[in-house]
């Protein structure tokens, strides 16, 4: 193969002296050469003897003549040389790795020149590439990254053979999916950059062949995917190189969209070809290509393609999936919203019975820990969804933490659907979770019950109840600190106007009273005999009335007019236990006097009543205490003068 490359420079040569040396300028007669003859006879004798006479006697007759340095034929003396090297190229064996780049060049080269003898080196270029896939791949990427006619014709040599199909197409799906470009080198030492946009290009052109070779149907869902991305990428950021390369593109094959957008028409090719032709139009009519076009809703265009995509075709949707499965394993942070998002729509027809499950529970956890709101969104959807299967729900338990901490979020649709996967989830699969985590759960759920949204509000108090029936071995004491500041509000609730959230509050109350082991108070709540269940609560608490008293006093503000009412007259009730508290009895009296502006007129009558009623009582203690005082003084008086006598 050492004779190949000096044939190969020498023909190099020739090319640089032909395109320098206009026939004009040379000299007329061929004698003016001759002291220049006998250095370039020299010249090919040399290269005779090194290369053992095995040259092609046209090289040998090629190389005298341009050693004469006579030019009046160059474009002969070319096509002779370039014949010559093909049939050194087509009877040579494979070369040294560090000579493949050098050999696909020329053959890339030479079909440029040659279009009518397109297939005269097929068995060459597939035995190279079957030897060195990866130099064949990355040498051709980047010496027509426009997949010009020769690298197309190529291509195509490459990916319809068995021999080298496969290897081919895994290191173009490397390039696809490496935005903008990917890191490579070759066995001669080459680093030229190789983009991304190239393969696309490539991707593209073998797609409009009628009949498209059998591996890149074998790993449609791979190529699915990096196209997929590469939209989001391609919009994100397109580097001047690949602007420049996009360029000679559109003049080389009139492309007239922008890369994004050819990676999205590369994209329909990709359905068509997966008889997907319904799910384009169906996309297309909701304007999901453009959706898919702009950062800020790629995500929610990947979540339309992927629901149509299981309407016609389940199992390939369930390859995708395993693919994004595996790729989301890699934490890569740029395209695991769309990932997550395509995911969940896919979820209900995967088998999660093995180890895609496990890690499925794995990729949404970490996603719920995510920064961005989406994330955490598309995760509790999943995690939802994965409640009807019991064994997920009961590895759900080891989330039971970073669910928790979602319930402290000012979002109320992240907080209801957190709520709700703890409850279906962990509590309705009798699944226990760690004390400490309880008591957090606990804590949350309370300031929860008056929460702006009546979904959380039910949701958080049904969890709350399924807390209180779980028996703790080591926090039961502070649980039932917890279940003691939960009896006001829930007391409260029974009265709200949403008839869920007041049935809720009612069950609720019922196993906080239980929990709590009074059972006369249980059997007041399950008669729903509330008021006298307050009038107990407070009669056997007198230690508790001031707090009972702080947890009221805010409802006298709910935007529920039934919640004012039952925070009135709860107040009424227990300021009648605080005649003796002057302060807290002047709280109350003040709190219910501000509602003279309330927008009912019940409500502002009610309030002024039990106002009136409150600071009549307060007036009768501070009278009777006074009385009080003066009969201690005239006693102590009385007294004193007994002594003296």
């Amino acid at each position: 193969m050492a004779a190949f490359l000096k044939i190969f420079r020498l023909f190099c040569r020739i090319k640089r002296r032909g395109a320098r040396v206009h026939p004009a300028q040379q000299p007329e007669e061929p004698e003016q050469s001759q002291p220049k003859q006998d250095g370039a006879a020299m010249e090919q004798t040399q290269e005779q003897e090194s290369t053992g006479g095995l040259f092609p006697r046209t090289a040998q007759e090629e190389t005298s003549t341009t050693g004469t340095g006579s030019m009046e034929n160059c474009d002969s003396s070319t096509t002779n040389s370039s014949a010559a090297l093909l049939n050194m190229l087509v009877e040579e064996g494979l070369p040294s790795p560090k000579q493949v780049p050098a050999m696909v060049k020329y053959i890339h080269q030479w079909l440029m020149a040659n279009e009518s003898d397109e297939h005269r080196l097929d068995r060459k270029l597939l035995d190279l590439t079957e030897a060195q896939p990866t130099d064949v791949v990355m040498t051709l990427l980047s010496v027509a990254p426009s997949c010009d006619r020769a690298a197309e014709t190529m291509w195509k040599t490459i990916l319809c053979s068995s021999r080298t199909a496969e290897s081919v197409q895994l290191r173009l799906l490397d390039v696809l999916g490496s935005w903008p470009e990917h890191s490579t080198c070759t066995s001669d030492g080459d680093t030229t950059r190789v983009f991304a946009l190239a393969a696309t290009v490539v991707m593209w052109k073998i797609l409009q062949v009628p009949c498209i070779p059998q591996i890149v149907m074998k790993i449609l869902p791979r190529v699915f995917v990096h196209l997929l991305f590469q939209v989001l990428f391609s919009t994100l950021d397109t580097p001047m190189e690949v602007d420049k390369l996009w360029k000679e593109c559109q003049q080389q094959h009139g492309f007239a969209a922008s890369p994004n957008r050819f990676a999205v028409q590369t994209l329909k090719s990709l359905l068509c070809q997966m008889q997907g032709e319904r799910v384009v139009m169906a996309v297309g009519r909701k304007c999901g290509w453009d959706t898919l076009l702009c950062v800020d809703t790629h995500h929610y265009a990947v979540a339309l393609l992927a629901r149509e995509m299981s309407c016609v075709s389940p199992p390939l949707c369930s390859r995708i999936f395993r693919y994004l499965l595996q790729l989301l394993s890699t934490q890569e942070p740029r395209w695991d919203l769309p990932a997550l998002a395509f995911i969940v729509e896919v979820l209900k027809y995967q088998d999660l019975s093995g180890s895609s499950g496990k890690r499925v529970l794995q990729i949404l956890s970490r996603h719920l820990q995510s920064e961005c709101r989406e994330k955490r969104y598309l995760a509790l959807r999943a995690l939802l969804k994965l409640t009807d299967d019991p064994l997920l729900a009961r590895r759900m338990c080891s989330l039971a933490e970073s669910l928790v901490q979602l319930l402290e979020e000012a979002d109320g649709e992240i907080v209801r659907m957190a709520a709700m996967v703890l409850s279906f989830a962990v509590f309705e699969n009798n699944s226990l979770i760690a004390s400490p985590i309880a008591l957090q759960l606990a804590e949350a759920l309370l300031t929860l019950f008056d929460h702006d949204t009546s979904q959380v509000q039910q949701v958080s108090i049904l969890l709350f109840q399924a807390l209180v029936t779980i028996q703790l071995e080591k926090e039961e004491k502070a649980l039932k600190r917890q279940v003691l500041q939960s009896l006001i509000p829930l007391f409260i609730h029974c009265h709200d106007k949403n008839r869920c959230v007041a049935q809720a509050s009612w069950e609720t109350l019922h196993c906080a009273a239980k929990f709590l082991q009074r059972n006369h108070l249980k059997k007041l709540v399950r008669k729903k005999k509330l008021w006298k269940f307050a009038e107990c609560l407070l009669a056997e608490d007198r230690s508790r009335v001031v707090e009972h008293v702080r947890q009221a006093l805010p409802y006298l503000q709910s935007p529920q007019e039934p919640l004012r009412e039952a925070a009135i007259r709860f107040l009424g009730m227990a300021g009648r236990c605080l005649r003796e508290q002057e302060d807290e009895l002047q709280l109350i009296c003040e709190a219910l006097e501000d509602m003279a502006d309330d927008t009912s007129p019940a409500i502002r009558k009610l309030a002024a009543e039990t106002a009136s009623i409150l600071q009549a009582m307060q007036d009768r203690f501070r009278e009777a205490c006074q009385r009080r005082s003066r009969l201690c003084g005239s006693a102590w008086l009385c007294y004193g003068s007994s002594a003296e006598n």
